[in-house]
């Protein structure tokens, strides 16, 4: 994989992160460790079944977590294996509860680590969060796809909102992320299915990466071909 140096533009701020992460990491060890030791000295069945379950959890989490974590900043990162990853980890936590069934295609694609941090903050926190399936089979497609010099982020279900959500904290981060990365964000709500759109443009860097790429698939492709 191609190597390159990315200027980070707060170097105190990805300080702080590490900071902030390296705590959230302490913390969660801690209330594992806390709640199995609890579960281990209970001789009630029903507590130690729940506590233990609070530590599933807590494991579930933790890998969230580390899922969501900022890539390598000197190297570009694929960004479908990266949000395939985050998928899995968010439906383990959360969507396989609801027995939500989670589909991802993504098109081969590398971004400067910060940029692709940021996509996987905004794929996550739309993850059929506010959806109601009201007895169908619930679903959840994410798709990567790139077009040219632009990326093309879709998240959507085929649940239906109860009413429209309003511009929360939540909306206006998302729509903070997207700015940085210059792009922006499209929501849509109806009874068949929530969707909610990102688009950004490559960077300089990345449009040539992304040429390279191309530029080896399709070697290989064509080495694959069968000869007649």
């Amino acid at each position: 994989m191609t190597k390159h140096v990315v200027q980070f533009p707060n170097l105190d701020g990805l300080l702080l992160l590490r900071e902030l992460n390296h705590r959230v990491d302490n913390e969660l060890t801690c209330a594992i460790c806390t709640v199995s030791a609890n579960a281990i000295e209970s001789n009630n069945a029903a507590v130690k079944a729940a506590l233990l379950g609070v530590v599933d959890l807590l494991h579930q989490w933790a890998d969230v977590h580390r899922a969501l974590r900022m890539p390598d900043q000197e190297r570009f990162t694929d960004v479908a294996k990266y949000l395939q990853q985050l998928c899995f980890t968010v439906t383990k936590y959360r969507l396989e509860r609801l027995a939500i069934r989670v589909l991802f295609s993504g098109d081969d694609l590398l971004l400067e680590g910060e940029r692709c941090w940021k996509v996987g903050l905004i794929v996550s926190t739309n993850a059929a969060r506010h959806a109601q399936f009201d007895g169908r089979h619930p679903e959840l497609r994410v798709e990567l796809l790139l077009a040219g010099s632009l990326v093309r982020c879709r998240v959507c279900d085929n649940g239906s909102m109860p009413e429209p959500i309003g511009r929360g904290e939540g909306l206006a981060i998302i729509g903070e992320l997207a700015g940085s990365l210059g792009g922006r964000v499209h929501t849509s709500y109806a009874a068949e299915g929530s969707s909610f759109l990102l688009t950004f443009p490559l960077t300089h860097t990345e449009h040539r990466a992304a040429a390279a790429t191309h530029v080896v698939l399709f070697k290989r492709k064509k080495m694959r071909r069968p000869r007649r």
